[in-house]
């Protein structure tokens, strides 16, 4: 388009030439783009049409005004609180089977038609066959009177003591209750020494029992070696004979008794001796001389009993002794009496 005019005072025809020249750039910007390039090759192509806008008016992308607007968001999540949550239930596992288990009800008596031993009794309870080392194993002990011993069904060896009485059995053990009843014919025996009517102190009287009689030729050892004076000794049932020592010297007594099964057997020993006190005196009635060896003799010559100090003490036996004493190379020497029950002093004169 070709717009001319002159150049002068703005009046209408200045006027008509800016609106020429507008139109003509207006023109210019509406040729198509391929104009702007200044180069032979094709402008690039999209490697898919684009589409079109659809038709009407522009979309929108704000949200409208009013409540509908708002968009709808989902629930927050909220926690239980730990109170409310609960574990899932587990029925518990089935306890397993007890192993079956037998009872052996003991009890024991002192014969059979006798009452029960209710004190005294040490109940064991072995397995009836050794382990690997060649042992048999201890399997129970028990001290009651009537015992309810709870073990695995099994062969055992029940062994039962009271005092010196004892008894054993093999029992085969089911799971049930098995009731064994023992015999064990013990009596008791307690012994007391005198000489007249005073009783001897406990320690200076010992007792021996030996099984059978003192009669008897026959060599045995004591069943019961060192028994007290007082103390009640459970043995069997039978004939004993018992030796009793008073002191260290010769006063020795021996007597049969016989014990009977569920009783106590009370056994006194009378002593016929004294306690002789020695002193060896350079006067009648003064100082012991010490460091003096003392021999007690028999009128036969037998040795009773010997000694060292300045007043040695002997029980003797009532008879006729013979005392010698001894004292810096010199021998000094004095028959003497015991008489039963009396205690006395015997000095010999250093002359």
């Amino acid at each position: 388009m070709i717009c001319r005019g002159k150049i002068g005072r703005a009046g209408p025809r200045a006027r008509l030439t800016l609106a020429c020249a507008s139109v003509c750039w207006a023109a210019l910007l509406l040729q198509p783009a391929s104009a702007q390039f200044f180069s032979d090759r094709p402008p690039p192509i999209p490697p898919a049409s684009v589409p079109e806008p659809p038709a009407g008016g522009a979309i929108s992308l704000a949200p409208s005004a009013g409540p509908a607007a708002v968009p709808t968001l989902p629930a927050p999540l909220t926690q239980p609180p730990v109170a409310a949550v609960t574990s899932p239930v587990t029925s518990p596992l089935p306890a397993p089977a007890a192993a079956p288990q037998g009872v052996l009800a003991l009890t024991a008596r002192y014969g059979k038609d006798l009452p029960t031993i209710n004190s005294g009794l040490v109940w064991r309870v072995y397995s009836d066959r050794p382990d690997e080392t060649g042992v048999i194993k201890l399997v129970r002990e028990d001290h009651g009177a009537t015992p309810n011993i709870v073990l695995p069904p099994g062969n055992y060896v029940v062994h039962v003591a009271h005092g010196l009485v004892s008894a054993v059995r093999p029992v085969s053990l089911k799971a049930d209750t098995d009731r064994e009843a023992f015999v064990l014919p013990a009596g008791g025996l307690r012994i007391e020494g005198r000489v007249g009517g005073t009783r001897i102190p406990q320690n200076q009287i010992s007792f021996s029992i030996f099984k059978g009689s003192q009669f008897d030729n026959a060599q045995r050892a004591p069943l019961v070696p060192n028994a007290a004076a007082g103390d009640v000794v459970l043995v069997p049932e039978g004939t004993y004979y018992i030796v009793s020592n008073y002191g260290d010297a010769n006063s020795v007594v021996r007597s049969d008794i016989r014990v009977t099964a569920g009783k106590l057997t009370d056994v006194t020993v009378t002593h016929r001796a004294a306690v002789i006190t020695l002193k060896l005196v350079s006067d009648k009635g003064g100082e012991a001389l010490a460091n003096t060896a003392w021999s007690v003799l028999t009128p036969g010559g037998d040795v009773v009993k010997e000694s060292i100090g300045a007043f040695p003490r002997v029980i003797l036996s009532e008879g006729e002794y013979r005392a010698i004493a001894k004292n810096e190379g010199k021998m000094f020497e004095r028959g003497f009496n015991v008489v039963n029950g009396v205690d006395g002093e015997i000095e010999v004169l250093a002359r």
